[in-house]
């Protein structure tokens, strides 16, 4: 088979951060007037009083200290608890496209690559702001890249999942150069009046350049030796908007992102570790040879979860880095985050694993080797 490389990344990060120190303060106020309000209730067993919540309960839970968001407005208000976003016309870039292009055009700088040399683009997220037109292809049109292009979603593991159909387009000769991205406007779907999920999820983009290696001008290239992907139904993570929503009994907790957080834990990780030990076994991959574990970013537990049961030993900070201290949870771009900011200082031959995981369950591996 033609070998096919990530010879290029980029990233978009947004300027506004909110930390937990803020984020814990306008919770807890928000708290303290609804159990005011509620004292009668609570005090008569008909309504629950809501708890506090604190840097250390997040940070133990998570791992998460900060995170960057588009719109900081209105996220820290208690009588809001929700981005306050304009609403955009028809002529404007939905903000999606907008952080999509600026780590695309990274992407193509690391590649050597110029909006010509594209001819497939795919957008790949957990949510979309639309359901047609195709956000990638106002992509293409902003950019001015020929082709086609396509949006698709498998949750967190949206980008692993486009970057395998990336190979399999190369491979089949539908495409040459493929740009992959992964523009996680996430904030928006947190619940933050919600003490178990107020915390998650960050806004970010991440963008890779796809190709055949044999067209690769990149120093830093990555060729993909193996590619694993696996589905398996759960209700335990999900998210229920849909363009129906209008025609349903109003639901105020249908927007926001909702899981069970403990079933998770004891039902995907081991799904994780089989799905990257198989392909391990088939590609012929010890673990002392791996270099890098660049995994889905939702979990400081998780994540060291899942390269001890890899690497049979815990992980040393630098062969699993983590980046969701500072980001948090950002969907299907945090595992791109921890490749874009940790590829470097590796040597030819040194060998990775790619991973993201979550709703569906879903489950993208890949293995990779420096070019």
């Amino acid at each position: 088979m033609k070998n096919v490389v990530i010879s290029g990344s980029g990233l978009f990060t947004p300027q506004q951060v909110i930390t937990n120190e803020e984020l814990v303060a306008s919770y807890n106020r928000y708290v303290d007037q609804f159990n005011a309000q509620q004292s009668v209730a609570i005090a008569n067993g008909d309504v629950a009083a809501l708890e506090h919540s604190s840097c250390e309960f997040i940070e133990k839970a998570s791992g998460i200290k900060a995170r960057h968001v588009l719109y900081k407005d209105g996220i820290l208000d208690p009588a809001i608890m929700q981005p306050v976003l304009p609403r955009r016309s028809e002529e404007q870039l939905p903000e999606m496209v907008e952080m999509a292009v600026i780590a695309a055009r990274e992407a193509m700088a690391q590649a050597n690559k110029t909006a010509a040399d594209i001819d497939l683009i795919i957008c790949a997220a957990s949510n979309m702001q639309r359901s047609y037109p195709a956000l990638s292809i106002e992509l293409q049109q902003q950019l001015g890249a020929a082709g086609y292009a396509f949006d698709m979603n498998v949750a967190c593991s949206s980008a692993t999942f486009a970057i395998s159909n990336a190979v399999n387009a190369i491979r089949g000769g539908t495409a040459k150069v493929v740009l992959v991205v992964n523009p996680e406007f996430a904030s928006p779907q947190v619940n933050y009046r919600s003490r178990d999920s107020h915390f998650i999820f960050g806004d970010v983009c991440t963008a890779t350049i796809i190709e055949a290696q044999d067209s690769c001008s990149s120093d830093n290239a990555w060729r993909i030796n193996g590619m694993r992907l696996k589905t398996e139904f759960s209700n335990n993570i999900r998210c229920d908007i849909g363009y129906t929503e209008h025609c349903l009994p109003p639901d105020p907790l249908a927007p926001f992102f909702k899981q069970q957080g403990r079933k998770v834990f004891k039902e995907l990780l081991p799904i994780v570790a089989d799905v990257i030990l198989a392909e391990m076994a088939a590609q012929q991959v010890a673990p002392e040879q791996l270099k890098r574990l660049w995994l889905h970013q939702a979990n400081i537990n998780m994540n060291i979860f899942a390269a001890k049961k890899i690497l049979g030993r815990d992980p040393l900070p630098e062969e699993a880095p983590l980046v969701l201290d500072t980001y948090a949870n950002t969907a299907s771009a945090g595992s791109i985050i921890a490749f874009h900011k940790n590829k470097q200082g590796l040597q030819p031959g040194d060998q990775a694993v790619l991973c993201s995981f979550g709703a569906g369950y879903s489950v993208g591996c890949l293995l990779l080797q420096k070019c």
